[in-house]
């Protein structure tokens, strides 16, 4: 039996890492390798035959000042994956994303478990928003080799002196399996004079607070200016239903919480108000029109510009690929009530910036690469075993 240690965090780094335990699982049988898959992760990783360490997709967080509140947790997280590494060496260490927790165990890894061989896929984005080199010094340090999911970012990395190849963006396979519109709104009940739009206002806690206020009192301004609109939510925690649906009876709109087969919601909206992430791809993947908003405490918004003198030309990926503004991006106090409303009903109302949109995201989705990309992952690392 081989051994892969995966570790990743977040929900979207649940979903990645889940998409490419299915593929290793898959490959790995035909092959008649037997897998022993242990991983930092969660859920959906789970579900799809690993085993979690520790469930790291519910201590995400955005933000500086907001990441305080799970120092301890974090570095508990660390802790035990660095006893589990040296307890139990593994056969090939895989980080994805995260990257405070993965330096950190990629250099642990690199100094105690020198004969491990360590692979970067979906390395942290370093390549668009990199304050200083530390970060990238030590990936390229302790990395043997990074699978890249942009062409940006395995030509950064391979500028660094790391070996980098692009493999491609999975999302390119994930939204192939996700049912068309036609099929979502008939499962979903919704009928042809009914605008849908989907609100996707958390993955992480933090956003609970920052952003759900500000998306759903956008929805009822929406909602007061289109009486055929409908809105539905896409659960993304268990442990965020109850929060939510109180919300929704707060702000009295017409909103509908979807806590299975939540891929409907987006293959079946006329329109997106979401919070900046790798949703925002999955949509723009599938043609839905969308408004990105992303908030912080202002704490970590000063810090960030008056400290970090952070400044990057575009926040949601669809916009970052491209090196142009597709979707629109409302950040802090942009992200108002009003200002999303007037965007959303832009794009719902408006058939030419509608039809500007789509178009661009054709041209965005040529350079992410062909179908087939977890498989390609998944046979490199077992070309390595």
């Amino acid at each position: 039996m081989k051994t892969i240690f995966i570790s990743t965090g977040e929900v979207s780094g649940d979903l990645q890492g889940a998409l490419l335990v299915t593929a290793l699982k898959r490959l790995g049988a035909a092959a008649g390798i037997d897998l022993n898959i242990v991983a930092l992760g969660g859920s959906k990783m789970a579900a799809a035959g690993a085993i979690i360490l520790v469930d790291t997709a519910v201590i995400s967080a955005m933000g500086f000042w907001e990441a305080l509140i799970y120092a301890r947790s974090s570095t508990q997280v660390r802790n035990i994956a660095k006893q589990y590494l040296q307890t139990t060496p593994p056969d090939i260490i895989i980080l994805i994303d995260y990257i405070a927790t993965n330096i950190q165990i990629g250099n642990y890894a690199h100094t105690e478990l020198p004969k491990v061989p360590i692979y970067y896929y979906i390395a942290p984005q370093e390549w668009v928003w990199s304050m200083g080199k530390k970060n990238t010094q030590a990936i390229v340090k302790f990395t043997d080799e990074i699978f890249a999911i942009f062409p940006g970012e395995a030509h950064y990395f391979a500028q660094q002196g790391a070996k980098a190849k692009f493999i491609g963006h999975p999302l390119v396979d994930r939204v192939a399996t996700i049912p068309s519109r036609e099929v979502a709104r008939d499962k979903l009940g919704i009928t042809e004079d009914e605008v849908a739009i989907a609100l996707i206002p958390a993955s992480r806690k933090q956003e609970l607070k920052y952003l759900l206020p500000a998306i759903f009192a956008a929805a009822r301004k929406i909602q007061s200016q289109l009486p055929n609109v409908r809105f539905w939510i896409p659960l993304s925690r268990p442990d965020f239903q109850a929060e939510i649906e109180s919300q929704i009876k707060a702000y009295q709109i017409d909103a509908t919480l979807i806590t299975q087969n939540a891929d409907l919601v987006l293959s079946s909206a006329d329109l997106a108000i979401t919070k900046c992430g790798t949703v925002s791809l999955e949509l723009a993947l599938l043609n839905i029109p969308q408004v990105t908003i992303y908030r912080v405490s202002r704490v970590t918004a000063w810090i960030a510009k008056h400290v970090l003198k952070f400044s990057i030309p575009y926040m949601s990926p669809p916009n970052l690929i491209a090196v142009k503004s597709i979707v629109p991006e409302l950040m802090q106090d942009d992200a108002n009530p009003a200002r999303i409303a007037v965007e959303s009903l832009e794009l719902i109302l408006n058939i030419e910036r509608r039809a500007r949109m789509l178009a661009d995201y054709s041209q965005m989705r040529a350079v992410l690469g062909e179908t087939g990309v977890c498989d390609r992952v998944a046979k490199e690392i077992l070309s390595k075993i």
